[in-house]
């Protein structure tokens, strides 16, 4: 297994565990020097805040582990596209680098709908690749929004 694929298969882990929490399964981890320095996963219904997103639940946990807001020579690997939020928040932090498993269409702001990541206008630019185990980003997602319609049905 390639590395991006391997450090995806974590992310993928962490949105299994919001999964089996009822949260829209999405997970993050940020690397740094090969070594996972922090994971996420949506918390939005646990914490009743739609500030909880994987990737700002790791942006934060990357800073208290590094003293620092500044994740300077870290990679992000998400199973979904960042939204606008946690778009502007990767481009604060300054990551270097930005790895998506599947892209969202309708929310997006890391090609789909907008570049945040590369604007020229910002002060930093992240580095981004997509589709990194995409099948199986997108599978966990459909089948979680599957289950959640039959469930509604059934009530």
């Amino acid at each position: 297994m390639n590395r991006d694929k391997y450090f995806m298969s974590l992310a993928l882990k962490e949105a299994k565990k919001a999964y089996d929490n009822g949260e829209v399964p999405v997970g993050c981890v940020i690397v740094k020097d090969d070594k996972v320095i922090a994971r996420g996963r949506n918390r939005v219904l646990s914490k009743k805040s739609g500030v909880y997103h994987a990737e700002i639940v790791a942006i934060n946990k990357a800073g208290q582990k590094l003293g620092d807001f500044r994740l300077e020579d870290t990679e992000l690997f998400v199973t979904l596209e960042p939204c606008c939020m946690c778009a502007g928040a990767i481009v604060n932090s300054r990551i270097k680098r930005v790895v998506i498993g599947a892209m969202d269409i309708k929310r997006g702001f890391c090609g789909s709908i907008e570049n945040v990541l590369d604007r020229q206008e910002l002060n930093h630019r992240s580095i981004v690749e997509t589709g990194v185990l995409e099948k199986e980003c997108l599978d966990i997602l459909q089948d979680f929004f599957k289950n959640l319609r039959s469930e509604k049905k059934s009530k």
